[in-house]
């Protein structure tokens, strides 16, 4: 949510944030409903007050024994037109929350301009790319036997996945791997965190309400509808939700921060709206798994821990020895939630193009608000923190990149690349058994 005392001071500079983002202006609406609701508390206050005051002579009438009836009268009226201005404010306040909520973060001013992905600008390269296409992760894993869609298929529908044997042994090392060099070398704090969360959660880090379609809801439990519980509870569509609100409704101590963690998790999303897109293999999936990287800080920490995070997803994929990119996203591709994100791109010689394999945030105190999460400053002050996150990798699309990478077309097999060696009990190349 946003500052309205923000707004109403500065409503060029919002208006101009989120122009970048193709938006109207939204100030003068939002202004407009700031006014009504400002007004119609007023008339509510005085209404109160004027029935608090009448209220008081009424039982000095009556203790001198003289009639009030017509006091009564007016309290009783006053008693009406309080609630009709309660319903008024309620409403008002409703629109307003509604819409601030709907209303994305405004973006970093380094962030450049542009309508889509093909105006993202390129930081840096690692790593030499194979030239030459060869067969994608679909037809090296259906060709060793260890990728079955048609079975997962029947049992859940269309994108899922079954991986076996060595395949779901190099998943499992990837996750174990990711999760080792993020705690033991870049200090993050390993997380097994809930799957399920309630509306507060979602809507806490912005899932909710502009991407419900996008998300899985699970139906209320006949326990629940006696109960009456009136919150939804959601399948996590990424670990940023749990380890993000670790901190909301609370004000941590300066010496607090920052906070670092990391989970492994299945992530699940209905892709709603990427209808026909990336259909073929593992690339889009309802359940995929996901190495999450979470770092709350201090404001003025927020930029520097964005390159941190950033450089902590790169190490992974430079140790594994694949080839990537990082890109800039520009104003037209940043996600909702984002003031500044970072995509890192890595190769996928079967495609022959540079796919996403992680996206790294700084969401400033966009979701902080949102959650109400603070920290007391030096001064003494109750200050909203800074959120980021970051993949650090998905495990998917990092297991589609070994595949087609350390692919060898002389057998049909993967080498196992050198990290994750230990994790895979020695095994160095996975074969057709």
């Amino acid at each position: 949510m946003f500052d309205l005392k923000a707004i109403r001071e500065n409503p060029a500079d919002f208006d101009k944030g989120w122009a970048r983002r193709g938006l109207e202006p939204q100030t003068p609406a939002l202004l407009r409903m700031d006014e009504d609701l400002r007004q119609a508390q007023t008339l509510m206050q005085d209404a109160q007050n004027t029935r608090n005051g009448l209220s008081k002579e009424i039982g000095e009438l009556k203790k001198k024994g003289e009639d009030a009836s017509e006091m009564m009268e007016k309290v009783s009226a006053l008693k009406n037109a309080i609630e009709t201005a309660q319903e008024q404010v309620n409403t008002i306040s409703s629109s307003l929350s509604q819409h601030l909520a709907a209303l994305p973060n405004i973006m970093a001013g380094d962030v450049p301009d542009g309508a889509d992905e093909g105006a993202n600008v390129e930081v840096r390269k690692v790593g030499e790319v194979k030239v030459a296409s060869g067969p994608d992760h679909v037809e090296i894993g259906e060709a060793l036997g260890m990728l079955d869609f048609e079975a997962a298929a029947k049992m859940s529908g269309a994108r899922f996945s079954l991986l076996s044997g060595g395949l779901a042994r190099l998943e499992r090392a990837l996750a174990q791997f990711f999760l080792d060099t993020h705690t033991d070398e870049h200090g993050y704090t390993e997380v097994s965190p809930p799957l399920i969360v309630r509306d507060n959660a979602m809507f806490g880090t912005g899932q909710l309400p502009k991407f419900a379609e996008d998300l899985f809801r699970i139906p209320e439990s006949s326990v629940e509808l006696e109960a009456k519980v009136e919150s939804s509870r959601w399948l996590i569509p990424t670990a940023e939700v749990p380890l993000t609100n670790i901190v909301a409704e609370s004000i941590v101590e300066a010496d607090y921060l920052p906070r670092r963690y990391t989970a492994f998790t299945p992530c699940f999303r209905s892709e709603a709206g990427s209808a026909g897109k990336d259909t073929r293999g593992m690339l889009r999936q309802h359940q995929f798994y996901k190495v999450e990287m979470v770092s709350i800080v201090a404001p003025e920490e927020s930029e520097a821990e964005h390159e941190r995070m950033t450089k902590c997803a790169e190490t992974v994929l430079e140790k594994l020895g694949l080839p990537f990119r990082t890109v800039v996203l520009c104003s037209g591709d940043t996600g909702f939630g984002a003031t500044k994100t970072y995509d890192l791109e890595v190769w996928l010689p079967g495609q022959e193009k540079y796919r996403e394999v992680s996206s790294c945030s700084n969401c400033g105190d966009f979701q902080a608000r949102r959650m109400n999460a603070r920290y007391k400053n030096a001064d003494g002050k109750n200050v909203f923190v800074h959120t980021l996150n970051g993949s650090g990798v998905a495990i998917g699309r990092a297991l589609i990149a070994v595949m087609e990478n350390y692919y060898d077309p002389a057998d049909g097999g993967i080498h196992v690349p050198e990290v994750l060696k230990p994790y895979m009990g020695g095994v160095e190349k996975i074969n057709k058994t």
